[in-house]
C-alpha cells in the first residue's frame, strides 16, 4: 500500500439534487438548537457539563475509558489508578482545548493552522503522545492499523511528510471559503483533516473540536457548542467505513451523507440535553429559595452546574464564601432539600465531596450516579 495522494478541494461530482434534502433538515435541525442557545442566559455555566461531556465521549473514540463522574470526582481529590489519570488527563486536556478555541476566536474569528498547532499542544500536554511532535505537524510517515501492525499490514497510510504542509494550507484556504453549502463544507473538511492526519497523535480529536468552531465561524452557531462525538462513537464502526470508502473509491456523496445524518440526530439529542440543562436550572433556582441568602444564591447555583462534583472547600472558594461555616450550613440545607449528596464523608484534613446527582445524570441522559465514595 503506498502513501495516500489527498483530493484537491473541493470535490467534484457531487449529486446535489440528492443533497438537497439531508442538507435543508440538517440546516434545520442546527437552526433549533442555535435558537436555543440564544435563550440561555449564561451559556458559559449552564451547557459546560455538555462540553465535559464532548470531551469525554471524543477521548473514547480514541479509546480512554474514564466518565463524566471520573472526571469531575477526580477534580474534587479522588484517587485514580495510573492508566485512569492518563484517560481523564487526556479528558482534562481536550476540554481546555476548546476553551481556547473559543478564546482565539475573540482574537482572530477564523480556523487558521497555528490555531490548530496550538490546540494539538494542549491536547497532548502531559499525556501519552507528549513527545510525538507535540504542536508540530508531522516530518515522517504515519499509518493506521491494528495495534501491533507493520505499515506492511496498514489498513491506511497517510499523504507523506512533504505533502503535508501544502496539503494544510489547501484546506485551510477552503475552510476560509464560501462553499456552495457550509454543512457539506464542513463534511468535507473534517474528513480531508482525518485523510491527510496532519500530526502524529491526536488527529481524531483535534478533526472533532474544529467542528463547533467552522460552524461558529459560519454564524450558525451563537456560541461554539455543537459536538457529534456522541453520534461518531455509537456509529464508530460506519464512520470509519465511509471515510475509508473516500480513499478507496472517492465516495464523497456516501460520506456527505453520512455526517449529515449526523448532524441532522445530535442537534436533535444536542437540544433536547440543553433544554434538559435549562429546565433542570430553573427548577433548582425555585428549590433553592430560601436556602442561602440572595446575594449567594445565583454563585451557588452557577458553582454546582460547573462542578457538580466538589469537595467543600472548592465550593466555598468557587462560590465566593468568605467563611466555612456558611458554606457548610448553605450545603447541609442543599442536602436536605435533596439537591445534593454528600459521596465522601470528611475524614480528618482531607475535605467531604459532595455531589449534584440530577445534573450529571441530565447530561448522560441516564442514570449513572454511583454509589457513595468509600
Amino acid at each position: 500500500m503506498r502513501a495516500f495522494t489527498p483530493h484537491k478541494l473541493p470535490p467534484t461530482g457531487l449529486d446535489w439534487e440528492r443533497l438537497s434534502q439531508p442538507i435543508a433538515q440538517a440546516s434545520a435541525a442546527i437552526s433549533v438548537y442555535n435558537g436555543l442557545l440564544k435563550s440561555v442566559p449564561n451559556p458559559h455555566i449552564l451547557l459546560s457539563p455538555i462540553t465535559t461531556q464532548e470531551a469525554v465521549l471524543s477521548s473514547r473514540i480514541e479509546g480512554t475509558q474514564a466518565s463524566l463522574v471520573d472526571v469531575f470526582s477526580f477534580e474534587a481529590g479522588e484517587s485514580y489508578s495510573r492508566e485512569k489519570g492518563h484517560d481523564i488527563a487526556e479528558i482534562m486536556n481536550y476540554r481546555k482545548a476548546l476553551f481556547r478555541a473559543e478564546e482565539l476566536f475573540e482574537k482572530i474569528p477564523a480556523i487558521h493552522l497555528n490555531m490548530l498547532k496550538e490546540l494539538h499542544a494542549i491536547l497532548l500536554t502531559g499525556v501519552r503522545g507528549e513527545n510525538r511532535a507535540r504542536g508540530e505537524f508531522r516530518s515522517v510517515q504515519n499509518y493506521i492499523g491494528r495495534y501491533g501492525a507493520t505499515i506492511e499490514q496498514a489498513s491506511y497510510i497517510p499523504p507523506s511528510p512533504e505533502k503535508v504542509l501544502p496539503a494544510m494550507d489547501e484546506w485551510e484556504k477552503y475552510i476560509n471559503s464560501d462553499g456552495y453549502d457550509a454543512l457539506t463544507q464542513l463534511a468535507v473538511l473534517h474528513a480531508q483533516f482525518e485523510i491527510i492526519h496532519p500530526f502524529l497523535d491526536g488527529n481524531g480529536r483535534l478533526g472533532r473540536i474544529f467542528i463547533p468552531l467552522f460552524l461558529y465561524q459560519k454564524k450558525m452557531l451563537e456560541k461554539p457548542v455543537f459536538y457529534l462525538s456522541q453520534y461518531f462513537e455509537e456509529h464508530r464502526d460506519e464512520y470509519y467505513a465511509r471515510l475509508r470508502a473516500v480513499t478507496r473509491d472517492d465516495d464523497w456523496q456516501g460520506w456527505i451523507l453520512f455526517f449529515l445524518e449526523a448532524i441532522i440526530e445530535q442537534a436533535k439529542t444536542n437540544t433536547q440535553t440543553a433544554e434538559s440543562l435549562l429546565n433542570l436550572y430553573e427548577k433548582t433556582k425555585t428549590r433553592m429559595a430560601g436556602l442561602s441568602s440572595p446575594k449567594n444564591a445565583s454563585a451557588v447555583l452557577d458553582t454546582l452546574f460547573f462542578k457538580p462534583i466538589m469537595n467543600t472547600s472548592e465550593f466555598m472558594k468557587k462560590a465566593g464564601l468568605k467563611y466555612k461555616s456558611t458554606a457548610l450550613d448553605i450545603l447541609e440545607k442543599l442536602e436536605t432539600a435533596g439537591i445534593v449528596e454528600t459521596i465522601k464523608e470528611g475524614r480528618g484534613r482531607a475535605a467531604a465531596v459532595f455531589a449534584f446527582p440530577e445534573l450529571i445524570n441530565t447530561t448522560e441522559g441516564r442514570t449513572v450516579f454511583p454509589e457513595k465514595i468509600e
